[in-house]
């Protein structure tokens, strides 16, 4: 049999199992020594195949999370927190066994602070663990939330965000809900409540939430099922983008 037909063998038999790194065996050839005997050989070509069904995986939790830019951990510069959040407690977040162990994090602090760069950090954290991530603006995902009611959809997307293992929700606190939106919000929020964890941007105190929803019972739940057996973080401070600025005028 010709080399040519054995290829397209490969390749039509790789095609039909699903395992199209073998196609590229030549290359794993090329990586191993030449006394190497045919079980090291697969084991490569196994290994690589693996590794790319991983990276794969990883690309959909990333596209399915919805992250409006990427921001790593690894980027955030932790000095401007004057040491209220340092490295240890950085990478003990960056374990994600909070999420593991379904806890909340509410991070409070003026803009320009990193809020939404530590979260999309984290979510790109557990992206990479195999947890599934959904980001969402706080105020775009309450009137995603009504529409989805208006449209009789609104089972199928809470079944969509109660599915993912963290829920971002990020600027809370820029734009007041209505009475509507606050129920929806509340429901979300209360449905995870010890069942999934949630990350929390916002740039006003608890004290202040008041002015974002009508009912002030429901924001005390609200705030009561956020905080219990979570980390509130406290970032206020100057802000970093102002501070760029300086240095650039200087």
């Amino acid at each position: 049999m010709s080399t040519t037909v054995i290829e397209d063998q490969i390749r039509m038999y790789a095609k039909l199992l699903k395992i199209p790194t073998f196609t590229t065996y030549k290359e794993a050839l090329r990586q191993l020594s030449t006394d190497s005997d045919i079980s090291e050989i697969l084991l490569s070509l196994m290994k690589t195949e693996y590794e790319q069904r991983q990276e794969n995986q990883n690309l959909r939790r990333l596209k399915r999370a919805g992250f409006p830019f990427t921001k790593t951990l690894e980027e955030l510069d932790l000095s401007r927190y004057s040491g209220s959040i340092n490295e240890i407690f950085i990478n003990e977040l960056a374990s994600c066994k909070f999420i593991k162990d379904r806890r909340n994090i509410t991070m409070l602090g003026n803009p320009g602070r990193g809020k939404t760069h530590m979260a999309i950090g984290l979510g790109l954290k557990a992206c990479s663990m195999g947890m599934s991530v959904l980001f969402k603006n706080a105020y775009s995902l309450s009137t995603e939330l009504s529409e989805a009611r208006d449209n009789y959809s609104l089972g199928k997307l809470e079944k969509r965000i109660q599915k993912a293992d963290l829920l971002i929700l990020d600027e809370m606190g820029y734009v007041s809900f209505d009475r509507y939106q606050s129920e929806l919000l509340f429901k979300i929020i209360a449905d995870r409540s010890e069942r999934g964890s949630i990350i929390v941007t916002t740039n006003l105190p608890f004290s202040e939430w008041t002015t974002l929803f009508e009912n002030t019972a429901m924001v005390a739940a609200m705030i009561d099922r956020l905080t219990f057996q979570s980390y509130v973080l406290d970032m206020n401070g100057e802000s970093y983008r102002l501070a760029k600025t300086k240095e650039a005028r200087k």
